[in-house]
């Protein structure tokens, strides 16, 4: 047997609940308090006080104010599990989990310099860099050059809703067949590019996520496809209701031109939905050949046939395989694959 390493794992961001970042920290550390001593790897998770709780399954260290000025680890590796993690250890040797680029595609000078010399300064750093999909790791290649150190690609994991499904969600209630979407309502999401999906038929559009001022380019968009009344935000929702809308949605449509996974698109192929998504950044990479493709600049005509001829297809697929390939995403496979980091170093 190896010598045991002790790793303390940054999970600060899962006082942002329903976001991906959130699913990341908890489901990897989950995962790992599960495996870890297989791989004589002892986790221990970087919290605030108020977000401890979440963790009792697990050891925690508690974030002080102290640590934001002068942040030491104790133990013998740092994961930094962000990109722009605010905690990176001067004494000790650190992997660095690198989600997405966003901001490359967000077109905002004074961010991309920002970011940009953030970015090149925690990874100048790092023993090991972990990219979650290949379009990121490309990305980054694309615009800051070689790595000086080693680095990986390791996929997220599918998460499911593993208690009894609710019979109905604690909110809204849609009164016609719909068509569900999930994510912070923001511009990158693209979601004003859907009213015009439905102005041909019965369905409602669901949206659920945290709003935004975004929200009124969605209704804008609404209003000029005559679908205002059918197009419902519906703002943050919790985990049972969100498993009740997969279940009973007529398909998934997410047509983000921003995303370095996109979590909620192996969701939706794992409850065997008709999955619709976009052609950008990383998506195709993780939807393959189980998903259906709105056209590249989102012409809303191109966007009607493209759903049309998606839902007539999909009445002939075999959903087995689509799910099958949902589910091959795990957080156990993507924890193993970061133990092994963890003792390369």
């Amino acid at each position: 047997m190896g010598q045991n390493k002790r790793v303390l794992i940054d999970c600060d961001k899962v006082k942002y609940n329903n976001t991906g970042l959130y699913t990341f920290c908890m489901e990897l550390s989950k995962a790992l308090a599960v495996i870890g001593d297989d791989y004589n790897v002892t986790p221990r998770f970087l919290v605030k006080k108020k977000n401890a709780e979440l963790f009792d399954y697990a050891d925690v260290r508690v974030l002080n104010i102290l640590d934001s000025g002068f942040f030491r680890c104790r133990e013998d590796i740092f994961h930094a599990t962000f990109q722009f993690c605010k905690y990176i250890p001067t004494n000790k040797k650190y992997i660095l989990t690198i989600h997405d680029l966003n901001f490359l595609y967000e077109k905002d000078e004074s961010k991309f310099a920002k970011y940009f010399n953030r970015i090149s300064k925690v990874v100048s750093r790092a023993s090991h860099v972990v990219f979650i999909s290949d379009f990121v790791r490309q990305d980054f290649m694309r615009i800051f050059g070689s790595l000086h150190c080693k680095s990986s690609v390791i996929y997220n994991g599918c998460t499911l809703f593993n208690r009894e499904p609710v019979k109905s969600p604690s909110g809204y209630v849609p009164s016609k067949e719909f068509l569900f979407t999930v994510a912070t309502v923001l511009p990158k999401k693209n979601f004003h590019v859907l009213p015009c999906l439905i102005k041909n038929s019965d369905f409602e559009l669901v949206i659920a996520g945290k709003l935004s001022d975004y929200s009124k380019t969605i209704i804008d968009e609404a209003e000029k496809y005559g679908v205002r009344d059918r197009v419902k935000l519906i703002g943050e929702i919790n985990e049972a209701d969100k498993d009740w809308y997969y279940r009973n949605c007529k398909a998934f449509v997410f047509p983000s031109i921003a995303e370095g996974f996109g979590l909620p698109v192996i969701e939706a192929l794992a409850y065997g939905k008709p999955t619709f998504i976009s052609l950008h950044t990383a998506l195709p990479e993780i939807g393959g050949k189980y998903c259906y493709y709105f056209n590249y600049k989102f012409e809303p005509e191109k966007m009607i046939k493209e759903f049309e001829s998606g839902m007539n297809d999909f009445q002939k697929r075999d959903v087995s395989d689509q799910i099958k390939y949902a589910q091959s995403f795990t957080w156990e496979k993507a924890a193993k694959e970061y133990c092994r980091i963890y003792n390369s170093i």
